[in-house]
């Protein structure tokens, strides 16, 4: 039995208000916008990450040692191991920085979102600092495996080095307890520590890195939506005449780099406490996060807390950067052609249904 046709006009507010309510809420483009900007902002700066891994972690497979300074690092690596050397792990870390990448803008723009609809009254930095923290948290459970095995692939070089140093080690600091093997690739560093200390080693640290990274995620978001507000309130103040219009991929790349160099300072003494909890494997130095935390701080004091936090700022401004950059820029190029695209399907619909009928 055929229905009454129904008008146009219906069927296009329907489709729209789907179709609206499904983009405006989940937002689902953040999240392939922010895992390809994560995995872009790793790539470039993995280099840099290497050294900071190195140098934090240096007293723990280096102890009887003088420690190296940043650029005695950066000799060290280029003589012992080459170019390769500075790019040990990137598998592991593009793969985390995906992930995190995805679910950090997606669970923000989302949360955002969904403030600005149905809640107006939540707004604010609180708000942008929960969303970040909330979406980075998501991310960890896949960001913490990777991490462990892309730091424990960074200190490691090359086969001879590693090799030697485990020998060395083994005979000063612990005789009888071998550290963890050479790792040759992203799998076999996984199914190696899953053999030797199951989930509990793929997830060494899990806790230190939620303590550094949900404090950073949170900063870094609320940072950069600050400065987004500082830098629209000093426009108007002093140019309120100006047609001027701030690229949004430049102002991504300034205010990113700023708010991710910011944010990485204050949060110096959480990477090193979590780096070292990764980094020792099955010979224990530290027994827990308050353990190291006491230990590195009565033993190296705050010089201990904020070592490698020059090589951390170095490697967070460009990738924090080119991170936000990257996701303005999908934004301004890609969003536009989505809504066009899906703004024409609705335009079209009402010539399609034209004369149709439901049947029941």
């Amino acid at each position: 039995m055929a229905v009454a046709d129904q008008p146009s006009e219906q069927i296009e507010v329907r489709t729209t208000h789907n179709i609206n309510t499904n983009n405006q809420f989940f937002v689902w483009r953040e999240f392939l916008w922010g895992g390809i900007a994560g995995a872009f902002g790793e790539g470039m700066m993995h280099p840099i990450d290497t050294i900071k891994t190195r140098v934090q972690s240096q007293i723990i497979l280096s102890a009887h040692e003088n420690q190296k300074s940043i650029l005695q690092m950066v000799r060290s690596v280029w003589v012992t191991d080459g170019l390769k050397g500075f790019y040990r792990g990137v598998g592991p870390g593009v793969t985390g920085s995906l992930a995190t990448g995805a679910t950090y803008f997606g669970v923000i723009e989302s949360i955002k979102k969904w403030i600005e609809e149905s809640h107006p009254s939540l707004g604010g930095h609180w708000a942008h600092f929960i969303a970040g923290a909330l979406g980075d948290t998501l991310g960890s459970f896949i960001y913490v495996p990777c991490e462990v095995m892309k730091q424990r692939m960074q200190v490691q070089g090359t086969r001879k080095f590693w090799s030697s140093l485990v020998m060395k080690e083994s005979a000063l600091i612990n005789p009888g307890i071998d550290m963890y093997g050479y790792y040759s690739g992203m799998f076999h560093a996984g199914c190696s520590i899953w053999k030797e200390q199951g989930p509990k080693g793929l997830y060494a640290g899990y806790w230190s890195t939620l303590a550094r990274d949900v404090p950073f995620a949170g900063l870094m978001v609320t940072f950069y939506e600050a400065l987004k507000d500082v830098t629209q309130y000093g426009k108007q103040k002093w140019f309120p005449n100006s047609n001027y219009h701030v690229n949004s991929t430049l102002e991504g790349l300034l205010l990113g780099g700023l708010a991710g160099g910011l944010s990485a300072y204050l949060t110096t003494p959480l990477d090193v406490i979590k780096t070292r909890l990764q980094v020792q494997g099955a010979t224990l130095r530290y027994k827990g996060w308050l353990d190291a935390v006491q230990r590195i701080w009565m033993i190296e004091g705050a010089r201990g807390m904020f070592r490698g936090s020059i090589p951390r700022i170095i490697w967070y401004v460009p990738a924090s950067a080119l991170t936000f950059m990257a996701v303005e820029f999908l934004r301004e190029n890609f969003n536009g052609k989505l809504d066009n695209r899906e703004v024409e399907e609705v335009a079209n619909l009402p010539l399609k249904e034209k004369g149709s009928s439901l049947v029941s």
